[in-house]
């Protein structure tokens, strides 16, 4: 389980980097991990397994990606993420989601 803990993380940091813009990359990487925190848990209440407290759970593995995904949100700028908005839905997204239009630097 701790193994694909490290691979659920570590993949989508690997590709965040060599396929985004740097100042994309942790707004990307906190959406990723927060998306894959609702899957743990999805699948965490569909998969009944006994609480054990010696083996890690999908809940822990929840717990885990959602706060990493925190800590990358947290040092991420909120120009950063509103850059990320913007690219993901074209050049008038900047202008309805904070009301004036973003130009890049």
């Amino acid at each position: 389980m701790l193994t694909l803990f490290s691979l659920l993380t570590a993949l989508p940091a690997v590709l965040a980097l060599h396929l985004l813009e740097p100042e994309l990359v942790l707004p990307a990487f906190s959406l990723v991990l927060f998306a894959e925190a609702a899957f743990a848990v999805i699948a965490a209440r569909l998969i009944h397994l006994p609480d054990n407290a010696e083996d890690i759970t999908l809940w822990d593995l929840a717990g885990g990606f959602t706060l990493i995904g925190c800590a990358a949100a947290v040092f991420g700028e909120p120009d950063q993420a509103a850059l990320f908005l913007t690219e993901q839905g074209g050049p008038t997204a900047g202008v309805a989601a904070l009301g004036r239009p973003i130009t890049p630097q």
